[in-house]
């Protein structure tokens, strides 16, 4: 997860993709909020809406069979269909440019695990928080040394590989962790392979993509620890995930987050994001808010 903005690192750029049926096709641009009319009545009469994806596993993506997947297009299908639209279409763009897009009226949605900031919120509207991505360590299997914070990391003197231009690093170090004991990799497979080679103890990453990488490496002697978040001086550094929606548009927000609520309050987003690596763990409390979150408390 980069610091600036959770920037997106290896994606594709500039292909669509059908989610409803499941297969690449063209992209289209949406009528409903941006040229003044209602999103929501236009979805429900047409059975039809656009997301955009950014292309990145386990978040959103195009999987080997030209299926679009991942946490946030399946969710926005379930819901897109308890409100009566059951194809629900993604165009793929560079993450850094999916709120302009949005606000260009090439799709209604954002459905790419985008974190809610207060510099986004300032240019469009984010739904409920529809995910947390709890800071967790990949460690040997049976985490002898017991880690489970930085404070264990630095106190134990124990070597840390984090992913180069993540939050990690900096979590690490303003939580004690010195520099020495501190190893950046380019790559996820890199801080696998830096724990089971031993040249570091543990990895630091989102408890999503370390569960990510151990479905993907099933053979490794390697888990998860539980995720936490993080506190420095006094503030816990909450990383919440949820759409994103044009600001006009509060019909469509509304009624999505009325689906959203109600698929993790019956244990359906946990059936249908665990495939992807997410745990109850990224379910989020009812005193995380999208208000608190764009405020930045």
């Amino acid at each position: 997860m980069a610091s600036s903005g959770w920037t997106r690192r290896d994606f594709l750029k500039g292909s669509c993709a059908a989610v409803g049926a499941l297969v690449l096709g063209g992209c289209a641009r949406t009528g409903g909020g941006g040229a003044g009319g209602d999103p929501l009545e236009a979805a429900r009469s047409s059975g039809t809406i656009q997301v955009g994806i950014a292309g990145e596993a386990p978040y959103g993506f195009t999987d080997a069979s030209g299926r679009v997947t991942g946490e946030a297009p399946e969710v926005a299908r379930a819901a897109f269909r308890s409100l009566g639209v059951n194809d629900v279409q993604a165009s793929q763009v560079d993450f850094n440019q999916l709120i302009p897009a949005l606000n260009a009226g090439k799709f209604s949605v954002v459905a790419a695990g985008m974190f809610i900031t207060p510099e986004r919120c300032k240019n469009a509207a984010f739904s409920i928080p529809d995910y947390l991505a709890p800071t967790s360590f990949l460690v040997p299997r049976g985490n002898p040394e017991g880690v489970a914070t930085f404070e264990d990391v630095a106190r134990k003197k124990l070597q840390l590989a984090v992913l180069s231009g993540a939050v990690e690093k900096d979590y690490a170090q303003r939580l004690g962790v010195p520099d020495s004991q501190v190893q950046v990799f380019d790559t996820q497979n890199a801080l696998l392979q830096a724990v089971l080679n031993k040249r570091a103890y543990c990895a630091a990453l989102t408890n999503i993509s370390l569960n990510d990488v151990v479905k993907k490496n099933p053979g490794a002697q390697v888990e998860v620890t539980k995720g936490f978040t993080p506190v420095i001086n006094g503030k816990a550094e909450v990383q919440a995930g949820a759409f994103v929606f044009r600001s006009p548009d509060t019909a469509l927000r509304d009624a999505f987050n009325t689906e959203l609520k109600k698929l993790h309050d019956s244990g359906e987003w946990l059936r249908i994001t665990e495939p992807f690596g997410f745990t109850r763990d990224n379910l989020p409390p009812a005193d995380v808010t999208t208000e608190a979150l764009c405020a930045g408390s």
